[in-house]
């Protein structure tokens, strides 16, 4: 049974955070040094550049992480696995999430999907002092993305860090494998169908990198045909009440087709939340 721990009042930014849950050696919490960091970008490096398809710039092959300048402004949420160490004997890190709130997103200059997506229609609908997070980065090591506990640490992770900051809205980017759209088009046309965000509120892909969603009529698609060739990681959001933008963009350098989603805490699915144990945090 994975077990809770809660963080207490904190000040200013995230320091000296308890583990907020455990799974037999594996445990989640955020980075509280920039070592931590690093190895959350050497396992992205891992994952994206050396597994999947991504082309890494000179700067990054030399040292084997994945970074940006979002890196530093952002929260570093760590799967750690005590019985495993890092190459500087640091237990590993093998599964990591990227979180940016507004505040940060300010001092950052932006969000990292305003690079893909034009979010003003979603952020001129939001209420005055609405606390928004940008989800990114998402990543779990080969080895353990067939062991459940992994996923469902971040996940519960992640449901802490939601309440503790009053989260209203998180969204980000999800990604599909390969950047051939016709050959995602199940997938794609089923979260432009039956998925798609409010009319008023939508976000667009940026016009320049536009690839339309609507590549099948909606009879024409079998929704468990379509929820089978999803990611893991999407069919979780859409588990949890996920709303999706129109229009995908092709990343050259992830070698993903990216599609925009969009999740108000309102819409999470009540059950969603007690499986996680989104509890208050004092």
């Amino acid at each position: 049974m994975v077990n809770i721990h809660e963080p207490g009042p904190l000040e200013g930014r995230l320091d000296h955070w308890p583990v907020l849950a455990t799974f037999g050696a594996l445990e989640v919490r955020l980075a509280e040094t920039e070592a931590e960091v690093e190895a959350a970008q050497r396992l992205r490096y891992r994952v994206f550049y050396e597994e999947m398809a991504a082309i890494p710039s000179p700067a990054m092959r030399e040292a084997r992480r994945d970074f940006d300048h979002f890196d530093e402004f952002c929260d570093h949420l760590l799967v750690i696995d005590r019985e495993r160490a890092e190459e500087d004997g640091q237990p590993a890190v093998v599964g990591t999430y990227r979180l940016l709130r507004e505040v940060d997103a300010k001092r950052a200059g932006g969000y990292y999907t305003a690079s893909e997506f034009d979010l003003s229609p979603m952020l001129a609908h939001q209420p005055a002092g609405a606390n928004l997070l940008e989800l990114g980065r998402s990543c779990v090591l080969k080895a353990y993305r067939s062991k459940p506990a992994t996923m469902q640490l971040l996940w519960r992770g992640l449901m802490v860090y939601l309440t503790r900051f009053s989260i209203d809205l998180m969204f980000g980017c999800a990604s599909f494998s390969g950047t051939d759209p016709q050959a995602l088009a199940l997938p794609l046309s089923y979260l432009h169908h039956f998925h798609a965000m409010p009319e008023a509120m939508r976000v667009r892909a940026i016009p320049s990198q536009y690839v339309d969603m609507n590549l099948m009529a909606k009879d024409a698609v079998d929704p468990k045909e379509a929820i089978r060739a999803l990611p893991p990681m999407l069919k979780g959001y859409l588990r949890a009440g996920v709303f999706v933008g129109d229009g995908a963009v092709i990343d050259r350098q992830f070698h993903t087709t990216d599609v925009f989603i969009y999740c108000p805490m309102t819409s999470v699915d009540p059950r969603y939340k007690n499986r996680f144990r989104m509890h208050a945090v004092a």
